[in-house]
């Protein structure tokens, strides 16, 4: 085991809290680099970058990935320097984080993804000196742009024969950047490509350089082209792609197991499963595209150091691309990308016998060397304080609430009266339509499936739930529900809710019959127990038990019905809220029946009587929090087998009009579809989710009966929205990718020269900036808006816009938020229920807000609760609408969101943004 002393005292204290943190190798020594310096790296340098991300046990546990970049001129020595620092800075880390290796030009995706939209490196380094952007004179540059989520920019040399047909091209100019877009190049790389421009615009012109675009096989003399084709010193045919080893991408490949002994790889192992895996061992993996390292928990620092210099040997002397990734892995913190390459990985079990000594004896010498260091393990410490489950936001209220139970092949109206009433043998269609802004009407339609209902029933359900579906011209969210899986969102709109034992339909009286079953149903004139826990709006459902008195929980409240009287019966840990519950549940079961109370331990004879004697009850508390841990996937079908694809710290633009994305936030499961997708694959989507939610119960141990929903572009719940950083405006843009970025893009900032070449330039620039003056730019989250005063003249503006970006990208439409008549042609964006319309001054609040070096905002002007919330009746003038938790003094704030603010600010941003909801502070 490696000393102390050996590990580097640099990585002391880090991983704390989420973000970036990075170090460049300097003397075999990791030097910290400057926040202001992320993103900036240097050919002649290698660095060890750090990301720390919530991890899915809540509270102040973290997920860490070690990412050690090697840029293409740095020393053979300081390139082994940075992969052995990753080692001990995973040592640091508690010995959990996941391991990359990343090579300049080929980096993976989520390396890229922490410095969106890519990384432009620069020449030089430490040693043979580097200048400043600012100091160098500028040099005009050529790159190509590849990736359709990220974009892997590769200077290439300045010449016109390196242009082709294929690729997406950027030349960086002093007075201009131009965007050559191939003849058969990706929509989507084109889009990206112009994220790329803005990048190189604003970190190199300041901002002020005008932008073209060229299309290949569009020549005009006069215009962007020509001035184009001049720099490469006049226009001539450009060839075929010629492709270099650099050129090179490893295809996936089945995985290929070896051991690794003694530092060296061993021999294949031709049949594996998780099993195979021992824990005071180390196995590569070869899957082409990617080299996984696998570590067991019992390892050693030095056997994880020689594991990693192993496979880039393997890599080295297999004559390997240099494009080839390497990934190291810890038992037990495996990835997506590697469990994919299993039919199944079972959750993890206790360790052998024959292992849980050395797995003892391990985690001894890490905590000893830890300790001694002055340093920990990162996760969830022992004392830390349990957060309360953050739930997503709940639809509008007030809306439209119908419900159809299913019998005999049809659905039929479920009385007024019986509403909220569900029969576990039954299944049933909820159709909830409601008002999510003014003029806009949204549809939330699901089928909920009873846990013994009958396949009969069941597909009758889907079927007319898709039928209705089509009927309303693909607008509704569609979702399946199980019973005990049922969301907040679902639950809300009933009030009451209770799950009844038995069903009603003839299809479950025949199966029944049939299997010779005694019949459950629920009547109200048989003894029963219902169960009352929950009591916030979003989880007060209420479930029919067994009448015997193991079912009753001190934790708790029943409506308990028995023999020929009614009793609430009330536990001695149960809440007033719940006894407050427990009489609506009676009343709406029984109504106009008085029911008795009865307390825990002075309960009368007559109430055991009727339960059939005295028993104990439990104690047991049970919780019903849940952990919702967001990821977002593409996906593909090859030779019949499902692929999935990790889109790392995903935002907004990562949903693209042509495709179909999964989200999975462990507690739902969300396809989203673009509006540009064939009409085929969009019939498709619920099953695409099916066999999502199949995989990842193979390989994650995700609940078979998640609830999933179908989510069409344009029509986005806020319950979905509520995981991206999410801009309205954006939703009203159609076109294909290339064309909402146009749009999107120039249109919130400078718009010289977006469109093509030639006249146009002057006109869509013209429209471009209508279109900025008018739209603005969002914050996240909460949209935003112009004052209602301005909402008269805000409109005549924006037709205006509209109209003359559409005379200058006739493919693009835009639809405009004042413009209903056709609803099912234009979806339009859903808006935060308790965000208010921002002021035009929300960007510049008067009242200054201040950041520590940790990421904790606080403000010197401090306001009461009531005047910072978003329903105040006195409003603190002039704050950040978006960040109104900054000016709550230290006592309130922990009184008010339950946690001190470095608790707060260690939580994902998606997390504080529902945490602020919840607490009317969103």
């Amino acid at each position: 085991m490696a000393t102390a002393k050996a590990l580097e005292p640099a990585f002391q204290g880090v991983g704390s809290r989420p973000g970036l943190e990075i170090w460049r190798i300097e003397n075999f020594k990791p030097v910290p680099l400057p926040k202001s310096d992320y993103g900036t790296f240097y050919a002649g340098d290698s660095y060890v970058v750090l990301q720390t991300s919530a991890g899915r046990g809540g509270a102040g546990v973290f997920a860490h990935d070690v990412h050690y970049w090697l840029g293409k001129d740095t020393s053979q020595d300081e390139a082994g320097t940075a992969a052995i620092k990753a080692v001990e800075l995973d040592a640091i880390l508690g010995g959990r984080a996941v391991q990359h290796r990343e090579v300049q030009n080929f980096e993976s995706d989520k390396f890229i993804s922490y410095f969106k939209p890519c990384i432009a490196p620069r020449e030089g380094g430490v040693k043979s000196g580097f200048k400043k952007p600012e100091e160098e004179e500028f040099e005009t540059r050529l790159y190509t742009c590849r990736g359709k989520r990220v974009v892997h920019l590769k200077q290439v040399p300045f010449s016109r024969s390196v242009l082709n047909h294929d690729d997406v091209f950027v030349l960086d100019t002093k007075e201009k950047i131009f965007q050559f877009n191939g003849a058969n190049s990706n929509i989507q790389e084109r889009a990206k490509a112009l994220e790329v421009i803005q990048f190189l615009k604003d970190k190199y012109h300041e901002g002020t350089c005008n932008v073209a675009i060229v299309d290949d096989g569009k020549l005009q003399a006069e215009g962007d082209s020509g001035e184009f084709w001049v720099i490469f010193g006049g226009f001539a045919p450009i060839g075929k792609k010629v492709l270099s080893d650099d050129d090179v991408i490893p295809e996936r490949t089945p995985g290929k197991l070896y051991s690794i002994d003694g530092g060296k790889v061993g021999d294949q192992i031709e049949e594996y499963s998780k099993s195979t895996f021992e824990t005071d061992k180390c196995y590569l993996m070869d899957c082409g595209f990617e080299v996984f390292v696998w570590v067991g928990r019992a390892t050693q620092v030095d056997d994880r150091k020689a594991a990693t210099q192993a496979a880039e040997e393997f890599l080295t002397s297999n004559n390997r691309p240099k494009a080839t990734l390497i990934t190291r892995l810890i038992q037990g913190y495996e990835t997506h990308a590697f469990k994919s390459n299993f039919d199944s990985w079972p959750s993890s079990t206790a360790p052998s016998a024959e292992n849980r000594g050395k797995v003892a004896e391990n985690r001894g010498k890490v905590s000893a060397l830890l300790k001694q260091q002055g340093g920990g393990p990162k996760g969830k410490e022992k004392n830390a304080p349990v957060v309360e489950e953050v739930v997503p936001p709940l639809l509008e209220a007030n809306g439209k609430l119908e419900v159809w139970s299913i019998d005999g092949g049809a659905k039929n109206p479920v009385a007024s009266e019986d509403v909220g009433k569900f029969y576990s043998g039954d299944c049933y269609i909820v159709l909830y339509s409601y008002h999510s802004r003014e003029k806009k009407d949204d549809f939330y339609l699901c089928y909920w499936i009873g846990k013994d209902s009958t396949e009969e029933d069941q597909n009758t359900a889907a079927k007319l739930t898709t039928s209705m579906f089509n009927s309303l011209k693909g607008r509704p969210v569609q979702g399946r529900i199980y019973q005990e899986k049922e969301p907040p969102q679902f639950i809300a709109i009933f009030q009451p809710m209770v799950l009844l034992k038995g069903g009603l339909s003839s299809s479950y009286k025949s199966y029944i019959a049939e299997k010779g079953l005694t019949d459950e149903t629920y009547s109200p004139d048989n003894p029963s127990i219902i169960r009352i826990s929950g009591t916030a709006v979003h989880n007060n459902k209420t479930v029919h038990l067994d009448p015997v008195p193991a079912s009753l929980n001190s934790h708790e409240v029943f409506v308990v019905h028995a023999g020929s009287h009614l009793y609430i019966w009330q536990g001695t840990q149960s809440t007033y809220e719940q006894q407050q519950w427990a009489a609506k549940i009676a009343e709406f079961l029984k109504p106009g029946v008085t029911a008795k109370y009865q307390k825990e331990g002075t309960e009368s004879a007559t109430f055991w009587l009727g339960l059939g004697g005295k028993e104990d009850v439990s104690t047991n508390k049970v919780s019903f929090d849940t952990i919702r841990d967001p990821h977002l996937f593409g996906f593909s079908l090859s030779k019949g087998k499902f692929e999935v694809e990790e889109v790392y710290n995903f935002d907004q633009d990562d949903l693209l009009p042509e495709d179909i994305l999964i989200l999975d936030t462990h507690a739902e499961v969300f396809v989203w579809i673009g509006q540009a997708v064939d009409p085929k694959e969009k019939k498709n989507a619920l099953d695409y989710g099916q066999k999502y939610i199949e995989w990842a119960e193979n390989l994650d141990g995700l609940n078979p009966r998640v609830p999933l929903y179908r989510v069409p572009e344009g029509n986005e719940p806020n319950f979905f929205t509520t995981y991206f950083s999410w801009e309205p405006l954006k939703t009203q843009i159609h076109g294909n990718s290339f064309q909402k970025k146009i749009t999107i893009l120039f249109g919130a900032g400078s718009a010289e020269g977006a469109g093509n070449q030639g006249g146009g330039n002057t006109q869509r620039a013209a429209a471009m900036a209508a279109l900025n003056s008018t739209f603005g730019s969002s914050g996240g989250g909460g949209g935003g808006g112009k004052a209602p005063g301005a909402t008269k003249n805000a409109g005549s503006q924006r037709r205006a816009a509209v109209a003359a970006l559409s005379g200058v990208i006739p493919d693009a439409k835009i639809d405009e938020p004042e413009s209903p008549e056709k609803p099912e042609e234009a979806p339009e964006e859903p808006i935060e229920p308790s965000e208010p319309i921002p002021d035009d001054n929300d960007s510049e609040p008067k009242v200054a807000i201040e950041e520590d070096e940790n990421g904790i905002l606080s403000s010197q002007s401090t306001f009461s609760y009531e005047q910072v919330r978003v329903k105040s009746e006195n409003p603190a003038p002039d704050i950040d609408l978006k960040r109104r938790e900054a000016y709550l003094s230290v006592e309130e704030f922990e009184s008010v969101l339950g946690m001190t603010r470095e608790e707060f600010y260690k939580l994902p941003k998606w997390k504080q943004d529902l945490t602020k909801k919840k607490v009317d502070l969103f």
